[in-house]
């Protein structure tokens, strides 16, 4: 039988109700979704994945952009336990992270992202820093902010994200000395290290990376385990990756045992847990 719509005809074609569930978790975790990968996950076409957005978006839920869509500053229609944890986890990861920006002159570095956002907002009245970001909505928040000194990267901005990456933002990012960067990834895995699903952005990341004497790691626990496409750095070049609660113990030991330090933030009992690799306390 002919199928007008060109739908793959396989029964594991995720239904819609889940499919908006799914796009709105992944956008509240990473900011930004992409047309050929969800239709890949979901089993359908590229064009009913497009309808899926325009729906979500004549919602208000997030805004299209050409291959894919951004996450809007709104309440997603999750369920509410769930939503409300996920953000609360965020913070978390972002106060805790804030925590290991030292007082006094000190230049930050900020890789585009949802949790290095949640920092920049964090950042933006403390004095005598220095910003250096490839991020445009993390540049917005600090632009106008007179006690503090942003420096942005040149470079083209990728589909579907806020940053601005390619050559002329690694050229940039060549001039500049950072004191401590943060970064966020898609994947954390023990022997691979940091990954993300884009390979542009994965070389500027790792060049802001180069630049800093101690790199940050702002990750979802749900990344604990999970390769992604293009290759950040090893896990030799980060020094702490700040997570939350739901990350897998098991990596969060290798993790360790490969000598990073991984600070799980909210447990079960609300402290925050910080080890060094050899077991001891870790206080910044």
């Amino acid at each position: 039988m002919l199928n007008p719509t060109n739908e793959p005809t396989s029964r594991s074609a995720v239904r819609r109700s889940d499919r908006f569930s799914a796009i709105l978790d992944t956008l509240s975790r990473t900011g930004a979704v992409h047309v050929d990968e969800l239709a890949a996950q979901f089993n359908v076409s590229t064009a009913t994945l497009r309808r899926d957005l325009a729906l979500l978006e004549e919602r208000r839920l997030l805004t299209r952009t050409h291959g894919g869509a951004l996450a809007q500053n709104v309440s997603y229609h999750l369920p509410v336990r769930q939503h409300d944890t996920r953000l609360a986890d965020h913070r978390r990861i972002a106060v805790e992270a804030g925590s290991r920006v030292p007082g006094g002159h000190h230049v930050v570095g900020l890789t585009g992202g949802v949790l290095t956002g949640e920092l920049a907002h964090l950042l933006a009245d403390r004095a005598d820093l220095t910003v250096v970001t490839n991020a445009l909505n993390i540049a917005a928040e600090l632009a106008l902010r007179p006690r503090l000194k942003l420096v942005v990267t040149g470079g083209v901005t990728r589909p579907g994200s806020y940053e601005l990456t390619g050559p002329w933002a690694e050229h940039t990012l060549t001039g500049v000395n950072i004191g401590t960067a943060f970064v966020c990834a898609e994947g954390v895995d023990p022997e691979v290290g940091l990954t993300t699903n884009d390979e542009i952005e994965a070389r500027t990341n790792f060049a802001m990376l180069e630049r800093a004497q101690r790199v940050i790691a702002l990750v979802p626990g749900d990344t604990f385990g999970q390769l992604m496409l293009a290759h950040i750095a090893p896990v030799k070049s980060v020094h702490e990756i700040i997570t939350d609660r739901s990350a897998d113990p098991a990596v969060c030991e290798a993790l360790r045992a490969a000598g990073v330090v991984v600070t799980v933030v909210g447990g079960l009992d609300d402290t925050d847990e910080a080890v060094h690799p050899a077991g001891q306390p870790f206080f910044s």
